[in-house]
């Protein structure tokens, strides 16, 4: 029984670096890539710490989510790889923003530290969403 896989994609996050799509649409689920905290204008890593790169990353999650027809309140799960577990409270400030406003049911969540992560970032996040019900 195979299903149908669609991939979608943005100019308003950076565009894949390998053979791999910003997400894929299989059925009502939304698999996105990870992303890491690069500037889809400049394609260069944004300056600044933590908050800034996980600043980055959500907003091109942001948008690779808007290229599916969805946003935030429709992811069920993300996987966060932290270069420094150090770095988990700066990052959970931002990342509640986004995925925890008041009233929102925020996802289910793994973090976990890595030794390190492409161009040297200091955050990856990627998420499953799941589309609204016809």
């Amino acid at each position: 029984m195979s299903q149908n896989k669609t991939a979608i994609s943005t100019k308003d996050a950076p565009a894949a670096i390998g053979p791999y799509s910003q997400a894929v649409r299989v059925g009502d689920l939304i698999f996105t890539s990870g992303q890491i905290p690069i500037d889809p204008a400049t394609g260069n890593l944004v300056a600044g710490g933590i908050a800034e790169q996980t600043t980055r990353v959500l907003e091109n999650l942001k948008a690779v989510l808007a290229a599916a027809g969805i946003d935030f309140t429709r992811v069920v799960k993300t996987t966060v790889f932290l270069k420094d577990m150090k770095d988990f409270a700066a990052m959970n400030e931002i990342y509640a923003r986004y995925f925890a406003p008041e009233g929102v049911v925020a996802p289910a969540r793994s973090t976990v530290q890595v030794a390190a992560l492409p161009k040297d970032a200091l955050v990856e996040i990627e998420c499953i969403a799941k589309e609204a019900s016809a």
